[in-house]
């Protein structure tokens, strides 16, 4: 998998801290709650990338 870019992103407090609840309430980080919104937006437009792997699996790896 290719190295992630990291991303400076400047938000309103507000618009972080909702946010922030929402990916709390999706059990996510607000990075990754921001990943996803970014993809779908992405798919909706119709300009997924073709290289992009999938999202990062997250939380605790199964157990064996």
């Amino acid at each position: 998998m290719a190295e992630r870019k990291a991303v400076l992103l400047r938000l309103d407090p507000a618009v972080h801290d909702a946010l922030a609840r929402w990916a709390a309430d999706d059990m996510r980080s607000v990075n990754a709650q921001i990943e996803l919104l970014l993809r779908d937006a992405l798919k909706q437009a119709g300009r997924s990338p073709k290289g992009a792997g999938p999202l990062p699996q997250r939380g605790r790896p199964p157990k064996e």
